[in-house]
């Protein structure tokens, strides 16, 4: 296919209600900048909110942090490209983790009083791993800005006719301008009321969708009888034997319970900054720990806005996509045009903006927390006075927008920026959850296992990954790789941490209090705010109802 026709049929006619809509929202943006700017008074106000937000603000800001282009073009690629089974992204590889982190990880996060996930690598291992962590972090930040910022720039130019160059640029200097002025505040705000913009672009479209394809009887026959996608999964685990792997992931169900539902999602939704970030702002223990799970509940239905208008483009459109006249990443742009009249198609377009916007001010504002605080603090200018790490921090947000911008040039040159993005995590998150779970549950564990653990668990996928590179008959597909990937770095780390261990010296046990399970105690309840202590404010209600909720939603598709 060549890009130009692509962006030739995907092209919209904007009328001046939508262009009204999107300055509205571009206003908006601004507006919530300024406001957030009379807040910021200190370097923690900045970076942290001063950890003064709500449960339910952050709760929102979690989950829209995730909702960037890869959520939305790459998920919804997916449903068309391999049906239901995009559903496992959702039940299996993210809410269980996300449980995890609120009942399990934050206690210790937020009752460690860190700053940042660097900075409890800090405290339990030691400077060598802190660092290391603390440069892979900024690395893999920068370089999935510039998967946002690529991935918006591809579908602006197709819907409106904008040269990627012009999209990159203009779309980051908002994302600059409202981090700079606002802060981590300005970010949430902007998540909080981006996560509205994104269901109201999305939901109607699903809802026309399915209405002119007959419901869900109607999807159903339509794939069965569509050119080119016919043997399209509806079921989310056909497939998936061990020696059997027809299922369009090419894994087993023991590489998908695994490499994705366990050490993929637990490594991102637990030790990913950019995510517990968001938690890390919160007003106190309570809140911290609900933000992931308040976040979970939306996210557990946002497959019916996404994976579900990527079927119904498969249904609609399926054989553009099987002779190559489409991509998949065109799903959703492609149904907005086929469906949406004036006013509600502005309404879409300024949804698809808001979640390529949310997704790279999560990665700036992230990256720029780590490195004021763990890298320019910690290792360049040490005990310099407060307002010095707050112009700080404001430059390195325009250096990290800036680096994001060529990232995203970086970015054009993969063909799937999804698979992509599933291989960062698997260098860079995977064996940093192995290496922060083992440390949890092992005093004996040593700061020099910590550091070689980690080396070690990036070196491992990325040797799989090259391997792949070389045969692609190793693996069901690229998804598949990064799977297996993320197991060979898990278990990587357990080994050459241990055999570390038992050749290297251990910290003291007094200096692991609250690092470590069964050294010292966490108040799990300090300084909660009157009320968080209502029964249905309790964590772990929330988390039970929530993998009550995981399990009822896989029913209708085993």
């Amino acid at each position: 296919m060549v890009l130009a026709e692509a962006s030739s049929s995907l092209r919209l006619s904007l009328s001046w209600v939508d262009y009204l809509i999107l300055f509205v929202y571009f206003a908006a943006v601004i507006g919530i900048g300024l406001a957030a700017r009379r807040r910021v008074k200190t370097s923690m106000d900045f970076f942290l909110s001063g950890r003064s937000m709500p449960a339910w603000i952050t709760g929102l800001a979690f989950v829209s942090a995730n909702l960037g282009a890869t959520e939305i073009l790459g998920m919804a690629a997916n449903g068309a490209e391999i049906g239901m089974s995009t559903l496992h992204y959702y039940i299996i590889g993210a809410v269980p983790a996300m449980v995890f982190l609120g009942l399990v990880m934050m206690p210790f996060y937020y009752g460690s009083k860190v700053r940042s996930v660097p900075q409890f690598m800090l405290r339990r291992f030691g400077r060598p791993a802190h660092l290391v962590n603390s440069l892979a972090f900024a690395i893999s930040n920068v370089l999935i800005a510039g998967i946002n910022l690529y991935a918006m720039a591809i579908i602006i130019e197709a819907m409106i006719g904008w040269p990627q160059w012009v999209a990159i640029l203009v779309s980051a200097g908002f994302v600059l301008l409202y981090i700079t002025l606002g802060g981590l505040s300005g970010a949430i705000y902007n998540e909080v009321m981006q996560f509205f913009v994104i269901i109201a672009g999305l939901v109607p479209l699903t809802v026309v969708g399915l209405h002119r394809v007959h419901g869900w009887s109607g999807l159903k026959e339509a794939l069965l009888s569509t050119e080119g996608i016919s043997r399209l999964h509806l079921s989310a685990w056909q497939g998936t034997g061990i020696g059997d792997v027809t299922n369009p992931i090419g894994a087993n169900w023991l590489a998908i319970v695994l490499g994705l539902g366990f050490v993929l999602s637990f490594g991102y939704w637990t030790t990913n900054f950019t995510e517990v970030q968001r938690a890390f702002s919160a007003k106190n223990m309570s809140a911290a720990r609900r933000t992931p799970l308040i976040g979970a509940f939306p996210k557990l239905f946002i497959p019916f806005i996404v994976v579900i208008p990527g079927l119904i483009a498969a249904a609609t459109v399926g054989n553009q996509f099987a002779d190559g006249t489409l991509e998949y990443n065109h799903a959703i742009p492609k149904l907005i045009q086929m469906y949406l009249p004036s006013g509600v198609l502005g309404v879409a377009v300024t949804g698809l903006m808001a979640s390529f916007m949310a997704g790279m001010a999560a990665n700036v504002s992230s990256f720029n927390t780590v490195f004021t605080y763990d890298i320019w603090q910690e290792y360049i200018k040490p005990n310099m006075p407060d307002a010095h790490y707050l112009s700080a921090g404001r430059v390195v947000t325009a250096v990290g927008v800036v680096i994001g911008i060529g990232t995203a040039f970086l970015a054009a040159q993969f063909g799937n920026i999804m698979t992509y993005m599933q291989t960062l995590f698997s260098f860079f998150n995977a064996p940093l959850f192995a290496v922060f779970i083992l440390g949890l549950l092992w005093k004996r564990m040593t700061p020099a296992a910590g550091l070689w653990g980690y080396v070690a668990g990036i070196i491992a996928p990325t040797i799989v990954w090259i391997a792949y590179l070389n045969d692609e008959t190793l693996f069901g597909s690229a998804t598949a790789e990064t799977m297996y990937g993320s197991i060979a770095s898990f278990v990587t780390v357990i080994v050459i941490s241990v055999l570390v261990t038992f050749v290297s010296t251990p910290k003291p046990v007094e200096q692991l209090s609250g690092l470590v399970y069964g050294v010292g105690t966490i108040d799990v309840h300090d300084d909660a705010a009157a009320g968080d202590a209502a029964w249905y404010r309790s964590p772990a209600l929330l988390g039970t109802v929530a993998l009550v909720l995981c399990v009822l939603l896989y029913l209708p598709f085993l």
